[in-house]
């Protein structure tokens, strides 16, 4: 048992057990990788809060006593046939082990039923590329996953025979968009067809393939690989789509976004609407309708909305109409009205109207029509972490030196959340 308190921010072995017991539960859907990030703690405050434990998001003695009693019986009968294997001992179901093993390219010895470090290592390589513990212990839950993958290898000899085209078995190295783009399909294609909840894969997965016919009726679209820094929003905003449509073909379950991910991005067309809205605290969908001169159903429509019921953040698409303002401008800290109808070139006054505004209060993260001025830019950029001049050169198919000129720099030094005019 673990004594060891965990909290946010720490990391490890410790960190992996957790992850892989929280899966098993249902309380963690993100990849097992040893960090206790903000998944990580979603998963442990909505594991407390079922089992009435105080949500603190910190792994106490008694929430490790409670995970592994309730991991140990979900794993208790399917494979009880099984021995717990470690180094050292030898018999038939060591030898069972090694087969298995080696018929999934882990295991290269020989097979002699005995329990070395090579079977060892062996056993290691199995559990990490299937996020697993890396105990070199076989336990009931390695023995689940093995005998899995080794049945599907079984099973894809005979499809294999009948259909060379339409099955892949996962080597090093495979992922969801190389197998695709190897098969000329989708990443989507692939994970319906084989009713995959992630992106994550492990060494021996059999996968079916889509047929060219299969793909007929898919959502046009590009792709793009995630960078520091990018978050949904950002991302459907320099698309011009929208956070839930990102989601949606992605099949996302959350925001969080790792650095390399793959994202299939809705193509846009000339029918794409420009302007988007960020919902505010006490706003509705009736109130948004009125202030941007459409219809609460038009709204609805435009991004799939199911009901009226609206969450603080969410990014509304908002219809095209000839008398709506195409700019708008999220307050950053230090803002003022002057400042921001200076950097317009516009007035404050005609702020104020455009947004019915009473004073000139503003709140961090407000959003502002800004009145139409053919001097005013089009096109700005946040400043995020890890990003340089070079990335947002590239990202917006411009210059470094045009960004200097635009904004005047005369360093390529940048700052988290400084706003950059691109055009």
């Amino acid at each position: 048992m673990l004594n060891q308190d965990l909290q946010m921010g720490d990391h490890g072995n410790d960190v992996r057990i957790l992850q892989e017991k929280l899966k098993i539960l249902g309380f963690y859907p993100a990849l097992i990788n040893g960090d206790f990030g903000l998944a990580t703690e979603a998963g442990v405050k909505a594991f407390q809060k079922e089992y009435s434990l105080p949500e603190t998001g910190i792994v106490d003695e008694e929430m490790w006593e409670l995970l592994f009693s309730l991991t140990e019986v979900a794993y208790s009968s399917a494979f009880s046939k099984y021995p717990t294997l470690s180094l050292g001992m030898s018999g038939e179901e060591v030898r069972d082990l090694q087969t298995k093993l080696k018929t999934l390219l882990y295991y290269t010895g020989e097979i002699n039923s005995l329990f070395d470090t090579a079977t060892q290592t062996a056993v290691k390589r199995f559990q990490f590329h299937n996020n697993l513990t890396t105990t070199g212990v076989v336990n009931n839950q390695t023995w689940s996953i093995l005998d899995t993958l080794y049945g599907n290898i079984n099973e894809c000899v005979i499809e294999k025979e009948e259909n060379k085209d339409n099955v892949h078995i996962v080597v090093k190295g495979d992922t969801l968009y190389s197998i695709a783009r190897r098969y000329n399909t989708t990443v989507d294609a692939i994970r319906r067809l084989n009713q995959l909840t992630s992106d994550v894969l492990s060494i021996g997965q059999v996968l079916k393939i889509p047929s060219s016919s299969s793909d007929n009726g898919t959502i046009p679209s590009t792709t793009y690989t995630v960078q520091p820094g990018d978050t949904l929003y950002s991302i459907a905003r320099r698309y011009n789509t929208t956070v839930d449509a990102i989601r949606s073909l992605n099949n996302l379950s959350s925001n969080v976004l790792s650095v390399g991910q793959v994202l299939r991005i809705p193509s846009s067309n000339q029918n794409t609407p420009q302007l988007t809205h960020t919902v505010q605290p006490g706003e509705t969908l009736f109130s948004i309708a009125r202030r941007y001169n459409t219809a609460v159903d038009a709204i609805k429509s435009l991004n799939n909305l199911s009901s009226n019921v609206l969450s603080i953040g969410q990014v509304l698409r908002i219809p095209s109409n000839e008398n709506s303002p195409q700019l708008t401008h999220t307050v950053q800290p230090g803002e003022t009205l002057f400042s921001i109808a200076r950097r317009y070139n516009t007035a404050v006054d005609a702020i104020k109207s455009l947004n019915n505004l009473s004073s000139n209060v503003l709140s961090i993260g407000q959003v502002l029509r800004i009145p139409s001025n053919e001097n005013s830019p089009q096109l700005t950029h946040t400043v995020q972490p890890g990003e340089t001049l070079f990335s947002i050169a590239r990202r917006y198919n411009t210059t470094v030196d045009t960004i200097k000129r635009l904004n005047n720099l005369t360093s390529n030094v940048l700052s988290i959340g400084q706003i950059l005019r691109i055009a």
